[in-house]
């Protein structure tokens, strides 16, 4: 009878024991948990502010991509000139952010856009067309306000002028607008005499960074 009570005991004793150990594990576990989470949270808060911060020096690297301060000089004859020093000419698959609308230069496309006179409806990928700039093209842009009788004449004139393109950019400052490897003009219209100035100029001019690289070959839409 008592070996019967002693090992009941026995038994309740080892299991009160074993409570109490299942007990503290899950305390333990609650506290590591709690600490997990705790890590987590601020990993994630840290993280988040990280990648906020990186989103936001992303997004102030394109503003100030947007807002870089190229040095340019206006002429008496109405040209935009850009220091050819600071427009890098480096190749990239993405977009660019140019700081000036249409771009002059910059890093732009491996491939270029067709520039043998080529006439395009609609706008065309700004990194393709200033490849075609550091081929020695000029490319005529214009938006919806420019006169239909004067873009049929630029487009003419295009048409018969190796290393020219024409293309719309409807959120450009001006009507009609010229632009070639670090310069730019707006023009009037068709007969302001700007525009053969400026083809004369500047198709294959001294701006060019690389004289008689292809204007055919590359893409055209």
């Amino acid at each position: 009878m008592g070996s019967a009570r002693n090992s009941n005991n026995t038994r309740k004793a080892r299991i009160e024991e074993m409570r109490r150990a299942e007990q503290t594990r899950e305390r333990r576990n609650r506290a590591l948990t709690v600490t997990g989470v705790a890590v987590i949270v601020a990993a994630l808060v840290g993280g988040g502010f990280l990648l906020v911060s990186k989103s936001g020096d992303d997004d102030s690297g394109k503003d100030d991509a947007k807002a870089e301060k190229i040095p340019f000089t206006v002429g008496k004859d109405g040209v935009t000139s850009w220091d050819a020093k600071k427009l890098k000419r480096d190749h990239v698959g993405e977009k660019v952010s140019y700081p000036m609308n249409p771009p002059v230069g910059g890093k732009h496309n491996p491939v270029w856009l067709n520039c043998n006179g080529d006439v395009y409806g609609k706008e065309v990928p700004k990194e393709n067309a200033v490849h075609a700039l550091e081929h020695g093209a000029v490319w005529v842009t214009y938006t919806s306000k420019a006169p239909k009788a004067d873009l049929a004449k630029l487009e003419a004139k295009v048409k018969k002028t190796p290393y020219s393109l024409m293309s719309p950019i409807e959120d450009q400052k001006d009507p009609i607008m010229l632009s070639a490897w670090g310069k730019q003009r707006t023009v009037t219209g068709a007969d302001d005499p700007d525009v053969n100035k400026f083809f004369s100029e500047f198709v294959q001019g001294k701006q060019t960074p690389e004289p008689g690289a292809a204007c055919t070959g590359g893409v055209s839409k």
